[in-house]
């Protein structure tokens, strides 16, 4: 074991007692370990997780989307303020899109969110997307047993934007919701149909000023559409509200119909079994993941992928061929 892998990284216990006793610090290397590529830091953070996990479940997770110019950033401020007044501990993961070309994050640790981050009952942590599809870190489900673990009972999670593939953050979190601006039935059209199948909920931002009989009238128009869809098994008929996330007005709303599909999905037996069909999914994720590094990090993988890569970019291979080649490569 190396001088620099000792100095960086705590024990088992370490990592176990600091999330426990609700220690920022310690959370957050314990997040930093999770997402983290490397075999060893891997394992640590797996046996970490195991030893949290009898701490966690005793939250309300809910994941944000929207469309650019939404205000998502001023939305989660807001609402998490709101939280944090009716002292609620909240923990907030912004996930950031990556670049192609280093994977890392684009904004980096951004100043968004600035009066949540400075608040003593919350807790932000941005991530950069990396190549996981769905808006979401590869290790965010891991990210958020963390926190939970760590106190807090209401996570947030921010997703890059809207795209069909952000539908898999439904597979993590208790209730999804769109956060949409005024602009009519036409842009219902420009709406990714298997977000809004799948949102629990419909806010219109910036309902404030000049907008308000917009924000009004958009409401209407997806309220109705919302009617249209077919009805969830969690027998909760989705809403469309508005609010201002600048003039924290309709931020209340929020959180009470928040709480009523809590309450409403608790007493149907949903809540429950979702939480079970997610740890399910957990479970495939964690299996599609590890095979996906041992493939990248074979031996074999590593020294003629570059080559093969540059024969299927000038079409000397043919990509399904390619792909075949890699696979008995990876199974010699």
């Amino acid at each position: 074991m190396s001088y620099s892998f000792r100095r960086n990284r705590h024990s088992i216990q370490e990592y176990v007692d600091g999330i426990l006793r609700e220690d920022r610090v310690m959370l957050s290397k314990a997040i930093t370990l999770a997402e983290s590529k490397l075999v060893n830091d891997n394992g640590l953070a797996e046996k970490v997780i195991e030893r949290i996990l009898p701490f966690t479940g005793d939250s309300i997770r809910i994941g944000i989307t929207g469309v650019p110019g939404a205000g998502k950033s001023t939305f989660i401020e807001s609402f998490g303020k709101h939280l944090t007044s009716l002292d609620k501990k909240v923990a907030v993961l912004t996930i950031d899109p990556s670049s192609q070309l280093t994977q890392g994050s684009i904004l980096g640790d951004k100043t968004r969110m600035e009066q949540l981050s400075n608040d003593a009952n919350a807790f932000v942590r941005p991530s950069a997307s990396g190549d996981k599809l769905g808006g979401v870190h590869a290790k965010t489900r891991e990210a958020m047993l963390l926190c939970e673990a760590a106190g807090f009972n209401v996570m947030i999670i921010e997703t890059v934007g809207v795209g069909q593939s952000e539908t898999s953050v439904k597979n993590m979190v208790d209730f999804f919701l769109l956060l949409l601006i005024a602009g009519g039935g036409d842009e219902l059209q420009g709406i990714k149909r298997g977000i809004v199948e799948v949102a629990d909920a419909i806010v219109i931002n910036k309902a404030d000023g000049d907008n308000i009989s917009r924000a009004e009238l958009s409401k209407r128009e997806y309220q109705n559409a919302l009617h249209l869809l077919s009805a969830n098994d969690n027998k909760w008929q989705p809403k469309a509200l508005t609010c201002s996330a600048m003039k924290q007005t309709g931020i209340e709303d929020v959180w009470k119909m928040i709480c009523d599909y809590q309450q409403l999905t608790s007493a149907n037996g949903y809540f429950k079994k979702q939480r079970e069909k997610q740890n399910t999914q957990w479970m495939y994720d964690t299996v599609f993941y590890h095979l996906h590094q041992r493939f990248l990090q074979n031996e074999k993988i590593k020294k003629d992928l570059p080559d093969i890569e540059q024969k299927v970019r000038l079409g000397e291979i043919p990509a399904i061929d390619a792909a075949r080649i890699l696979l008995e490569m990876y199974h010699q």
